[in-house]
């Protein structure tokens, strides 16, 4: 078992919740109405911006070179994916300026002011907890949610799918979860353990709002 297996044993029902969103299951399924995909996708890189700035964190709380690497790391694949939601948005002619120039949405500054604040608070391994829903969570969501994508050719949200369901997405969330182990593994103590417990599930409900603030967007 790691450390993230058991913070996801932790809080039960409430990892699901966030990974079988009902705005997962639109994905899944191609009935998410194209709005609402456009509203995620357009917060979600303001989102990814934040997140960026939380990875330069981690450098920066790091003492160790490997620890600054990894970070580096994941700073980096933050960035390739923001190509993904560029891509996506040119086709619908949003500019890159218009997406800078865009407004945060109460759920993502919600969630990602509360990484900051985490990783600003704590040490590495509190705000490598606070970003693992994310960095770990969209890996198993697109694992999940890839058979659908390949059954069906003309799947509308089928790049979308295959960018966290290909290795390198999958390669970096496996190198989220070696991470925590690394920081944290045998040598937390239950107190600790418990701590963790609520800035994960903490950053799960936000993670679960975020997709609740897409499907809003529709109604």
């Amino acid at each position: 078992m790691s450390l993230f297996s058991d913070l996801k044993a932790a809080i039960g029902a409430e990892w699901q919740a966030y990974t079988e969103h009902e705005f997962v299951r639109g994905i899944e399924s191609g009935t998410v109405p194209l709005g609402a995909f456009q509203d995620y996708l357009v917060q979600d890189y303001l989102f990814l911006v934040q997140f960026a700035r939380a990875n330069a964190l981690a450098a920066y709380k790091s003492r160790s070179l490997s620890d600054i690497r990894d970070a580096s790391g994941a700073l980096e694949a933050i960035l390739h994916e923001t190509d993904l939601h560029r891509r996506l948005t040119a086709r619908w002619g949003i500019s890159e300026e218009e997406l800078d120039r865009a407004s945060e949405k109460q759920a993502t500054v919600a969630y990602t002011r509360y990484v900051l604040d985490t990783g600003m608070a704590g040490d590495l391994l509190d705000l490598h907890v606070a970003l693992a829903p994310c960095a770990i969570g969209y890996a198993e969501i697109g694992t999940a949610l890839d058979p659908a994508r390949r059954a069906t050719a003309d799947h509308p949200y089928a790049e979308w799918i295959g960018e966290y369901a290909g290795a390198e997405f999958q390669g970096a969330a496996e190198l989220a979860v070696g991470r925590l182990d690394a920081l944290g593994g045998e040598t937390v103590s239950r107190e600790r353990f418990d701590a963790l417990v609520r800035i994960f599930r903490t950053a799960t409900r936000l993670e679960a709002d975020f997709w609740q603030q897409a499907l809003d967007s529709a109604r």
